[in-house]
Formats: C-alpha cells, sequence, structure tokens
C-alpha cells in the first residue's frame, strides 16, 4: 500500500499525469506496459573486484530474470511505434536478496529534475506514434532547454531488430565501493554480442505489431541471447547529479560480465518489480534525483497493478 506523504505525493501526481495523457491499463504497469520476461545468467568477469563488494560483479554467477519491453504506457501498441525500448534485470543474489539494472535504448533522460519531468508531462498534450510532434518539440525546448538532447536523441532513433541486438543504457549515475570504502562514479552499458541492428523506415511496414517478442523466442530456440555489461568509469568533472548529460566518450570501460539470456519466462502474474534503487553493498545510488524518485514511482505503479487498476 502506497500511503500519500510529502515524500511520495509528487510521484502519485507524475503516475496521475502519465494515466491521464496515455489512459489508464487495469493490471498493467504505467510504463513499459507491453513486454516479457526471461529467464538467465549473469556471470562477472572480476575485473571489478577493485571496485566493488559486490558478489554479482566481482565473483558469483547468479540467476537472474530479464524483461525487454517497450516504453509506452498501452500494452497493445505495436512494437514498430515504441521507439525507445527496454531491458531491466533482476539479479538473484547469494545472500537471498535481489538488486536491480534497468536499461533503455537512449543514453540520457529528459530531465534533471522530478518536479519538472512533471511539468513536462503537464505541458505535453500527447506523442503521436511513438514520437515527439514538431510542435509539442517547440513548446517543450522553449520552456525545459535540457531536454533538448533527450528528445532529439529519440527523434533520430531507428527501430531494433531485435531486443537481442539493442543496445541499453542504464542513463543514471551510481557508486562502486570497495572494501577500502573508497567509491568510483560509474554509468552501466549492456552491449548485444549479436551486434546492433536497426531497421529501415521502409521495412518497418511489413512487420506484425509483436514481432519483437515473436522474434527473440525463435532466435533463443537456435541458442541463448548474450549481452556484455560495461560498467563506465566516471572522472571528476563527470556529473552524477544529472541524467540529461552524456559523459565523454572516451572515458575508461571495463567489461563487468556476461548476461545469458535462455528461455522464456511464463507467470500467471507478473508480479516483479525493478526498482533500481534496490543495490546491494557494494553499490550505491548517486546524487540523480530522478533516480531517486524512482522508488516511489515504481511503488505506486505495482500498488495499482496489483489491485487491478
Amino acid at each position: 500500500m502506497v500511503e500519500n506523504t510529502n515524500e511520495t505525493s509528487l510521484a502519485i501526481r507524475t503516475v496521475n499525469q502519465i494515466e491521464h495523457l496515455a489512459g489508464t491499463y487495469p493490471g498493467y504497469r504505467r510504463a513499459h506496459a507491453k513486454g516479457d520476461l526471461y529467464e538467465a545468467t549473469f556471470s562477472p568477469t572480476g575485473n571489478l573486484s577493485p571496485y566493488t563488494v559486490a558478489a554479482h560483479l566481482t565473483h558469483t554467477e547468479v540467476q537472474t530474470i530479464v524483461r525487454f519491453s517497450n516504453v509506452w504506457p498501452n500494452p497493445s501498441i505495436p512494437d514498430a511505434l515504441s521507439i525507445v525500448k527496454g531491458m531491466s534485470v533482476k539479479f538473484h543474489l547469494p545472500t537471498g536478496e535481489t538488486t536491480n539494472l534497468i536499461g533503455v535504448t537512449i543514453p540520457i533522460f529528459v530531465t534533471k529534475s522530478p518536479q519538472t519531468f512533471f511539468d513536462i508531462l503537464s505541458t505535453m498534450n500527447s506523442f503521436k506514434d511513438g514520437r515527439p510532434q514538431f510542435k509539442d518539440m517547440v513548446k517543450l525546448f522553449a520552456k525545459y532547454p535540457e531536454s533538448r538532447a533527450a528528445f532529439q536523441t529519440i527523434r533520430k532513433l531507428e527501430n531494433t531488430k531485435s531486443y537481442a541486438t539493442g543496445q541499453y543504457y542504464a542513463i543514471h549515475a551510481f557508486y562502486l565501493v570497495n572494501e577500502k570504502g573508497q567509491r568510483t562514479p560509474v554509468k552501466f552499458e549492456w552491449e548485444p554480442e549479436a551486434g546492433v541492428e536497426t531497421w529501415s523506415v521502409k521495412e518497418l511496414a511489413d512487420l506484425s505489431p509483436d514481432y519483437l517478442s515473436t522474434e527473440l523466442i525463435e532466435r533463443l530456440n537456435r541458442g541463448e541471447v548474450r549481452f556484455r555489461l560495461y560498467v563506465v568509469l566516471g572522472e571528476a568533472d563527470d556529473p552524477t547529479d544529472d541524467p540529461t548529460l552524456e559523459w565523454a566518450k572516451e572515458r575508461q570501460r571495463i567489461e563487468a560480465g556476461v548476461l545469458r539470456v535462455k528461455t522464456k519466462l511464463s507467470v500467471e502474474e507478473d508480479h516483479f518489480v525493478f526498482d533500481p534503487t534496490i543495490l546491494p553493498e557494494g553499490i550505491e545510488c548517486s546524487e540523480d534525483k530522478i533516480l531517486r524518485i524512482r522508488k516511489d514511482a515504481y511503488a505506486v505503479s505495482y500498488d495499482r497493478r496489483k489491485k487491478g487498476e
């Protein structure tokens, strides 16, 4: 049960605004409504041992649940109309606890302020056909210039041919903490072993509404799908509180491990919550306010989903 306290009121109003813009679909997530769950394993390389004590990133292979999804709140929208795709991973830790890492196919977010995100949602009439319309963008850029880079990235984004050929970014900065208590700012990226592949605009016309799920099942019938997790090490001048800004391309990248997606998971009820702020010893949230409000927003969404609202 989510209580309407001062700490959660903005999250509740934001979820309400998403429902107002996109509609309400009982039993579904308020964002990333359309998606499927898969069983997988994650094997660390050990390369992060100098930076963190988190077991799943240093020395212990763990079981995981992966959810691939479309970004929109409407669960019936065709795959080709949801340009941004998501990949959420739940790691089952040796302690019996879980931790989550969520990623999307764009490297930045539209704002660094939860209040501004609510204001942006309130300003928009709609994003038709899965893309921002020009008149909406002009209004948004004038009022919220920090969102320009993200919306321009979305407009240039091409549909991935497969969930298995998308590159997924965690967007937010985190801190890795080693046994000496030293903290290193990092960002996480999932790189597909099959390479990044996208459709042309002409090719999209021939795709089925659910091509991503169908394609991934066919691909898994031929063998497991692999992603490599990379950690980008931040430096002193890299912002850890602003997800609208990318870090410099020349930052050091360390391969942290391999994710092996194996089979589709059949569940009667999707009770999973991929809250990225649930972290084990060795990983901490950054100062990013958007990251921190996700906890309340996810709780609100789950509470309504559980009730069938």
